[in-house]
């Protein structure tokens, strides 16, 4: 009897040895599929652009947007994607739009013409994708369906259904600015930096617009751009900062943190304040407009030495073509308002 319980035993014993193998392995493989998944994850997480070096000329800027706005327009056979060609020619340039000539873009229309269809031309090339995404980050809410106010010869308005630009320059219309290429300049408040944006000279009290629709980020004091307004456009790609704008009177009636603003509204007034821990304080010698785009492919981009700013003077330059017409909506406080009302078809 002894004997066989002693064998009974081992028996168990060994049972219990294997089921304790098994769970041993089984607790074990989990832990590495677990440890595989965080990595994984973590790998996407970092998998997003990291600097975008923006260099179209406002000539290629132009000419794409032309062809894809006249194409849609003509209900032509081929509708062209500006960013997609922009995309393209600079796989073909090197990112480097110094040398661009139209005969590159007449060249390119051609052979979409043979192949109806751009992607067989750019299945093969080796950064499209990047220049694809990192132009479609800097410029999709730029040209689209919307629907705009204009005017009647007996003086009512009607609403006008249009695709074309409907990003507009951050000065109002028939208001004077200069500007020239400084992004990248030196600037020493604070500590020692670069220029992150393009500065607009003009006049206090010029109306500013929102060069997009989107939210309202951040409004108040900041000691480098004085009052300022940042807005995050709607697809969260770009954050624009519109800053030194007019001291005591800095912001349009109604503006508030978290308020949705339509593309060519009026947003605030060209001023000369910060550079100053003190708010409502002129200390910028000159009147200007500080106006930066910044890109995000990731949240963690957002305040934090990883943040992308891109030289936009090509832009402004480009959008001068498109300017918000305003009128003084009220006389007590001089307040001004967009004249013609605007509505976009993705936010209707």
């Amino acid at each position: 009897m002894i004997i066989k319980s002693l064998k009974l035993n081992k028996k168990l014993i060994g049972c219990f040895f294997i089921v304790f193998i098994l769970l041993f392995f089984i607790i074990l493989f989990k832990s590495f599929a677990n440890e595989d998944e965080i990595t994984s994850t973590e790998e996407e997480k970092k998998n997003y652009i990291k600097w975008v070096d923006f260099n179209v000329t406002a000539e290629a800027l132009s000419l794409t947007a032309k062809l894809d706005i006249d194409s849609h327009n003509k209900d032509e056979k081929i509708k062209y994607n500006w960013i997609e060609l922009l995309a393209y020619l600079s796989c073909k340039n090197g990112g480097n739009f110094k040398n661009f000539k139209q005969n590159d873009l007449n060249t390119l229309v051609e052979k979409i013409k043979e192949d109806g269809d751009i992607s067989n031309l750019t299945k093969d090339l080796k950064f499209y994708d990047y220049y694809l995404e990192s132009y479609s980050a800097v410029l999709n809410g730029f040209i689209g369906n919307y629907s705009i106010e204009t005017l009647n010869e007996d003086g009512t308005k009607s609403f006008q259904e249009k695709y074309g630009i409907k990003a507009f320059l951050p000065i109002a219309k028939n208001y004077n600015f200069s500007h020239y290429d400084d992004f990248g300049n030196s600037r020493s408040y604070g500590f020692k930096r670069t220029h992150l944006g393009n500065d607009l000279m003009g006049s206090i009290g010029t109306p500013i617009i929102a060069v997009e629709s989107g939210i309202i980020e951040n409004l108040g004091w900041n000691q480098y751009g004085g009052w300022r307004v940042g807005i995050r456009s709607f697809d969260g790609k770009r954050y624009y900062y519109y800053a030194h704008l007019r001291k005591n009177h800095p912001y349009s009636e109604g503006l508030e943190e978290g308020i949705s603003v339509k593309a060519g509204d009026v947003i605030g007034y060209l001023g000369m304040t910060g550079y100053s821990i003190k708010e409502n304080v002129n200390n910028i010698n000159v009147p200007h407009l500080h106006f930066g785009m910044q890109l995000i492919f990731d949240e963690s981009q957002v305040d934090s030495p990883n943040e992308i700013w891109i030289d936009v003077y090509q832009i402004i330059e480009f959008l001068k073509k498109n300017k918000s017409e305003v009128y003084i909506s009220n006389k007590e406080t001089k307040d001004y308002s967009r004249k013609f009302d605007f509505i976009e078809e993705s936010t209707e």
